[in-house]
């Protein structure tokens, strides 16, 4: 797993954006209701611009907001990090 989604805001974003692109301030409410506690812009499109940096994320402008969408490699690194922990969660044994 890459540096970029070892952070958990940074994995949950990307699970917030696997069914539906969402602007930036519906992904970070939805965090907010998640945590149950505010998170700082700074902190929050810091972990968006690695994401977007990494190739993860896309974002395009649609009016005056950002739209935010999965990649290909994005959803890869997500499916990868769900198979780990439900192998973790859940061995063969």
């Amino acid at each position: 797993m890459t540096k970029y989604v070892q952070s958990g805001m940074r994995r949950d974003v990307l699970a917030l954006l696997a069914a539906d692109p969402r602007r930036g301030q519906q992904l970070k409410t939805a965090l907010e209701a998640h945590y149950d506690e505010h998170i700082e812009p700074k902190t929050f499109y810091g972990a968006l611009d690695a994401l977007a940096d990494a190739g993860h994320v896309t974002t395009e402008t649609e009016g005056v907001h950002d739209v935010y969408r999965l990649t290909p490699g994005g959803r890869r690194m997500l499916e990868e990090h769900a198979r780990w922990l439900h192998d973790t969660v859940e061995p063969d044994d």
